[in-house]
């Protein structure tokens, strides 16, 4: 399976990728596919039914409101997210839900949305919809969200073989053993190769401007989280903190990175909360590679591109292209899906991301890149996905934080060395699909173990 670094950044809502992103992107696919079948004007009724992880923490994760939009003809790239809100209420009220934009029919909340408390098999994120029209159902798809908005139809989950797609790379990898064998034979950096891969699908001018886009919404997220403060919504009451941790650095003066690494610290702190907040509060984000740890590659990429008078924007292309290659082996040997592997597959493999992009950029070689993205990973193994609430708020925006701290110390650790160590990063990402195998369905994204539920007094 080719994976391109667009499929690994993504532009989206918060606040999750899995539980957001994807669900939404499914329901439009769905209703896209009544649309070419011509059923979307016989169509008199939908019925969305969530099962697993998706129903677990679906009205935290905003998965019921997602579906929802995706039936409307809504994609999580273009929608606004300012919208939501009021349409839904407008929903509410009037009963009815305009499919695909045009064909208005009945919608109750309670009972055309259900949220089923037993799981299919293949993956804990599964959701399944049924078009009726006046003389029974007309259509019905399984679709299950893999993580990072990604989705695969049950028939491609049952067969197990994702499929296969007619781009040949010219460097095609699976393995970190295979990449840094490429570029030893080719003299190619990492990102030099990457970017001879994704030549397959665009031009390099396409590419350039498509990261570049990319970067652009990662710094719009940072700025519209330094503007908002207050509460977040859900229910748990918790304060923004972006804003006021903003202008308290700013009062301090401008800092030192070089010399002064608490002042470096806390801006890094700052851009992922500011990201990670936002992400909360359902705003426009980018899946890095999921939207539960968004805020680890923007605030390691701001934190180089502020502070670096020399940075450029093929800093920025290069810096994505590298963490893709890290995010293309965790994705295929193991999960970037909190739901599937805890969160050591979405926060552990955005710090490994982040420090490849970051000791790329850097001038790391091959292996020390290689490095890097093991130290982010390694020290990240077994961590649980237990969030407070079902909401994408505690302790993931914290998490995010440290993280990105940590890919940094990863990358400063690996330069210093010439790439030889101790455990592989293949070896770290197969431990990572092991532990998550072992790890109890509790501590995966249901909210029912962990922090989730030690956080209530009894």
């Amino acid at each position: 399976m080719a994976i391109s670094v667009f499929d690994l950044f993504k532009v989206g809502i918060g606040p999750s990728s899995s539980h957001t992103v994807g669900p939404m992107r499914a329901a439009a696919t769905f209703v896209q596919g009544l649309t070419d079948q011509q059923l979307l004007d016989e169509t008199r009724r939908v019925e969305v039914r969530l099962y697993g992880s998706l129903s677990a923490t679906g009205v935290g994760h905003a998965t019921d409101r997602a579906c929802v939009m995706g039936l409307m003809g809504e994609w999580p790239d273009s929608i606004d997210p300012t919208s939501i809100g009021p349409r839904i209420q407008q929903l509410r009220e009037s009963g009815q839900l305009l499919l695909a934009g045009r064909n208005s029919i009945a919608f109750n909340w309670l009972h055309d949305l259900l949220l089923l408390d037993e799981s299919l098999p293949y993956h804990p994120n599964a959701m399944s919809l049924h078009a009726y029209g006046e003389n029974g159902l007309l259509s019905e798809q399984t679709y299950y969200s893999v993580g990072g908005g990604f989705i695969i139809e049950a028939a491609e989950a049952e067969s197990g073989i994702a499929p296969t797609s007619e781009v040949q790379l010219p460097y095609d990898f699976s393995s970190a053993v295979e990449l840094l064998a490429l570029c030893n034979k080719h003299g190619l950096r990492v990102s030099e190769l990457m970017m001879a891969n994704e030549r397959a699908w665009r031009s390099d001018a396409e590419i350039r401007s498509g990261l570049l886009h990319i970067w652009s919404v990662m710094r719009e997220c940072v700025e519209q989280g330094l503007r908002h403060e207050g509460i977040l919504p859900g229910g748990l009451d918790v304060p923004r903190r972006a804003a006021k941790l903003h202008r308290s650095l700013l009062e301090i003066g401008k800092p030192n990175v070089i010399t002064s690494t608490l002042s470096a610290m806390e801006w890094v702190n700052l851009f992922a909360l500011a990201v990670n907040e936002e992400n909360a509060a359902g705003g426009r984000m980018v899946t890095a590679p999921t939207n539960g740890a968004a805020g680890i590659i923007p605030a390691v990429l701001h934190y180089y591109m502020k502070f670096n008078p020399d940075a450029s924007d093929d800093d920025v292309v290069n810096f994505f292209l590298a963490a893709a290659a890290v995010g293309i082996l965790c994705k295929k040997n193991a999960s970037i899906s909190g739901a599937e592997v805890g969160c050591q597959g979405e926060v552990g493999s955005a710090c490994a991301m982040a420090a490849a992009g970051l000791a790329d950029i850097l001038g790391a070689s091959p292996e020390q890149l290689e490095n890097a993205a093991e130290i982010g990973l390694e020290h990240n193994l077994g961590l649980t996905c237990d969030p407070v609430g079902g909401l994408v708020q505690v302790p993931c925006i914290e998490r995010n934080a440290i993280a990105a701290v940590k890919a940094i110390n990863a990358t400063q650790m690996a330069l210093r060395g010439d790439g030889k160590h101790f455990i592989s990063l293949d070896r770290v990402i197969r431990t990572m699909r092991d532990t998550g195998a072992d790890m109890h369905d509790k501590y995966k994204e249901t909210s029912r173990g962990g922090l989730a539920v030690s956080w209530v007094e009894c």
